[in-house]
């Protein structure tokens, strides 16, 4: 079970967000109207969590999901040891239309990348069905 981790402040992870991947800036304007940050106090290692950000990119490819850096996210998580590490949290916009994973080293003070997915309805593959 996940916990909620207060050793960083939103002020200190909207500072981490430079730009890792094209989500970061989204992210940092959600942390600004007021979304809501947690930290896990997990660590799971890199295979799992590079796992999750890889099977959530292809469910997203697969149902037609808006997503943001998930795709750059993989790769950076790719190229880490599979031995390592890692500290996972999120952000929720304050109108909920996006959620953001962060993806930091172990010590939580390098963000290593982060991904955005819209909180949307999956467009429906039979839309154009016949009308009567």
């Amino acid at each position: 079970m996940a916990t909620e981790n207060e050793s960083s402040s939103p002020l200190d992870i909207t500072m981490m967000l430079k730009g890792q991947t094209s989500a970061c800036q989204a992210a940092r304007d959600a942390i600004a109207a007021g979304g809501e940050v947690t930290l896990f106090d997990g660590l799971p290692p890199q295979w799992m969590v590079f796992g999750i950000a890889a099977s959530r990119l292809g469910w997203s490819l697969k149902i037609g999901l808006t997503t943001l850096g998930l795709d750059e996210t993989v790769e950076i998580l790719r190229a880490r040891d599979r031995d390592e590490h890692l500290r996972t949290g999120s952000i929720v916009a304050t109108d909920r239309a996006w959620f953001f994973t962060l993806y930091f080293d172990a010590t939580g003070t390098e963000l290593l990348a982060c991904s955005g997915v819209k909180n949307e309805r999956p467009p429906r593959r039979d839309a154009q069905r016949l009308q009567l």
